[in-house]
């Protein structure tokens, strides 16, 4: 039997709407690899954030392949602009999202709305004093770890 008699024959016990509706790509929604390209990740980072994220249910097909709706694409944004942009830690987005929801308005202003901003280390300052310092340290700590090795 040829593929297009068995195509045929396997859509002939399916209702044609269901058949049309696998076809239209709106309906659907968008399979793993092209939501990740849409987002700009690989498809095992979403994948990873499904375990990570509670809030992030996207539909399965009986293949068991995962299709993102719309309101999945806006909350793995989100994710990613908390993660990589805003540098909150999963915990930390969890509990954003959980507080603050997944309003698109959420996505531009994340920062903004966090209790405790994010922190920038100081800049590395480097004075002969410092390295004084520095080096008199590391020459107690050599002669500690030859104390603690001749024991």
């Amino acid at each position: 039997m040829n593929r297009t008699r068995r195509r045929e024959k396997s859509e002939a016990k399916r209702p044609r709407a269901a058949v049309a509706a696998e076809a239209s790509g709106e309906e659907r929604g968008l399979k793993i690899g092209e939501a990740a390209k849409l987002i700009g990740v690989e498809a095992y980072v979403l994948r990873f954030w499904e375990t990570q994220f509670p809030i992030l249910k996207p539909k399965h097909a009986r293949s068991k392949h995962r299709f993102y709706q719309p309101r999945d694409i806006d909350t793995l944004k989100l994710i990613k602009r908390l993660l990589h942009q805003e540098g909150f830690t999963i915990a930390g987005a969890n509990k954003y999202i959980r507080e603050n929801g997944i309003d698109p308005s959420n996505i531009e202003s994340a920062s903004a709305k966090t209790a405790e901003p994010a922190t920038k280390p100081a800049p590395l300052v480097t004075s002969n004093e410092t390295r004084r310092a520095l080096a008199e340290m590391r020459r107690d700590l050599e002669s500690i770890q030859k104390m603690l090795a001749g024991d």
